[in-house]
């Protein structure tokens, strides 16, 4: 039963944490000559 259960989580610690990396960096959608973010404040 131990054996088991010690197999379970050494299965379930690295998944759950793989989950949490990112790829990337965020891009903001379109193309680069288009992109109005982030705009100086306030912008009207």
């Amino acid at each position: 039963m131990s054996r088991a259960l010690l197999l379970a989580a050494l299965l379930v610690v690295p998944l759950a944490l793989s989950a949490c990396g990112k790829k990337a960096s965020p891009t903001p959608p379109g193309p680069a000559n288009e992109i109005t973010y982030p705009r100086p404040y306030p912008a009207y």
